[in-house]
């Protein structure tokens, strides 16, 4: 059974150090990660705090509800809205009517639209399947036979926040738990070592930040771990133990080994566990704190060579080619292969796909992402764990068909951009269950609204929680006199993308 009642449960039997004021062994345990990583730092690694969720070092797994065709997440976003008939769907219509009103009438969204716009961008025809792909994606397109291109999804409300909010968590407003928290804590982490659920990107992504990634109200264990993947100056060499602060003492610090820290977590451990037993009630706070030191203390052993991409060989290196983005994508790579259960990777700072004024601004990014999302493809294949890892590539809505003609950033000008559009964009999934080479779905002649196979944010979200094994309706927690979901009370499992 997959639902959870968030009962916890903990043993003893921890040794004893020389004790030392609480805040003193917080800032020195674990190379100083205690006090930094309550739950906004590390988060989601152990979950042994819920009711009876364990790692592999010892005690069971939750059971699945049926036999999950994938183990593991990988989630590329395009955060800002990809254009979808710039980039995955085609419109010859387009092409034809160009500089044409749209026979429907005038687009209602956001800002002013004027006459349809064909794209400036050309298609071509990829792989045994003959998937059409864009000129701006053309090492994707080479990836052709192992993705399943979705082009009917669509969302409900036409603005950046509740967009990525939709996406990421299931509702359109802050305060509910993200995809991947929902996943650690239906399934678990497979390494004690490292956070369940990791963030990479740049700097903070979209101006909603933290929200994307929140546990909300589940257990503070399974809060994501947001870890910046840039170089911070561009003239420095890439060290990742940059990337996460303290993860190493300085050399100013005392003289300390793993076993001097393992005493100092031990103590802390216990004092947490003797408050706790002087309450009437349990304290999720507390418990996750202790779950979430005992991960900052084992981080060390193997955070900074995890992120250390500077061991993987040259063709490697070559095959994700250079940038923060394929610094996230390789460094996904690596962490789904020590058992970490969903990594996402943000193109980068703000909204950066959101091209109002001019539609070419998606050819410097797509440059920046087309390589390595193809490589982590490649990558997961070569390492043999595209079978078992899923991977999404996707955005939080589409833009018009027709061109903006003014407000916001078009600024009154008749210019290349277009403008937000929910009621249909594209997104493609491989590996980890899902079939090769198709399409599914699709939009109008314009490209502008779902009409075929519908497929919203709910169904999206049912889907991959029924691919890593989960009934999305009995993945509940109860809140405030409710049992919530991912999906609320919707979504529909796309039986049809699966193999």
């Amino acid at each position: 059974m997959t639902t959870r009642d968030a009962d916890f449960h903990h043993g003893c039997g921890m040794t004893h150090g020389v004790p030392r004021t609480r805040r003193e062994a917080l800032c020195t345990m674990g190379a100083g990660f205690g006090m930094m990583a309550f739950a906004s730092l590390v988060g989601t690694s152990m979950l042994e705090a819920s009711s009876g969720l364990v790692s592999a070092a010892g005690s069971p797994m939750p059971r699945p509800d049926f036999a999950p065709r994938a183990k593991n997440i990988i989630f590329l976003f395009m955060n800002g809205g990809v254009s979808q008939v710039d980039t995955f769907d085609p419109k010859p219509a387009l092409e034809k009517y160009h500089g044409q009103p749209l026979p429907s009438g005038e687009v209602k969204t956001e800002r002013r639209t004027g006459a349809l716009m064909k794209s400036p961008f050309s298609f071509k025809r990829y792989g045994e399947s003959g998937l059409e792909v864009s000129e701006l994606f053309p090492h994707v397109g080479a990836c052709a036979d192992d993705i399943c291109l979705i082009r009917s999804m669509h969302t409900d409300i036409p603005n950046h926040e509740p967009s990525l909010l939709m996406m990421n968590t299931g509702h359109g407003q802050p305060g509910r738990p993200s995809l991947g928290s929902w996943l650690t804590y239906g399934l678990g982490s497979e390494n004690r070592n490292l956070p369940g659920f990791v963030v990479l990107c740049p700097d903070q992504p979209t101006v909603v930040g933290p929200p994307l990634w929140s546990n909300a109200f589940l257990p503070a264990i399974h809060q994501g771990t947001y870890i910046s993947d840039k170089v911070p100056r561009i003239e420095d060499d890439f060290d990742p133990e940059r990337l996460i602060p303290n993860i190493r003492r300085g050399e100013g610090d005392d003289e300390m080994d793993l076993d001097g820290q393992r005493r100092e977590v031990d103590l802390v451990e216990e004092l947490n566990r003797l408050h706790l037993q002087r309450l009437e009630e349990r304290d999720p706070q507390i418990e996750g704190a202790i779950q979430v030191m005992e991960t900052a203390y084992r981080m060390q052993t193997e955070a900074p060579d995890v992120f250390d991409i500077r061991g993987e060989s040259e063709a490697t290196q070559k095959l994700y080619g250079p940038g923060s983005t394929a610094r996230g994508c390789l460094m996904a790579v690596r962490l789904v292969e020590r058992g970490v259960r969903i990594v996402q990777v943000y193109y980068a700072k703000g909204d950066p796909w959101d091209a109002h004024t001019d539609i070419f601004q998606h050819r410097k990014n797509a440059k920046d992402s087309d390589q390595p999302f193809a490589a982590v493809i490649k990558d997961l294949k070569s390492r043999g764990l595209l079978d078992e890892t899923l991977v999404v590539c996707g955005t939080e809505f589409g833009r018009t068909p027709v061109l903006e003609t003014g407000g916001g950033g078009a600024g009154g000008r008749v210019v290349n951009g277009r403008d937000h559009n929910p009621f249909g964009f594209s997104i493609w999934l491989a590996g980890g269950g899902i079939k090769g080479g198709m399409t599914y779905g699709a939009t109008d002649d314009f490209g502008f609204k779902a009409v075929e196979n519908p497929v919203h944010i709910h169904d999206l979200h049912a889907t991959i929680l029924y691919l890593m094994g989960i009934d999305h309706e009995k993945l509940t927690y109860r809140y405030s006199g409710r049992d919530f979901r991912l999906t609320d009370v919707h979504g529909q499992v796309i039986h049809d993308i699966i193999a």
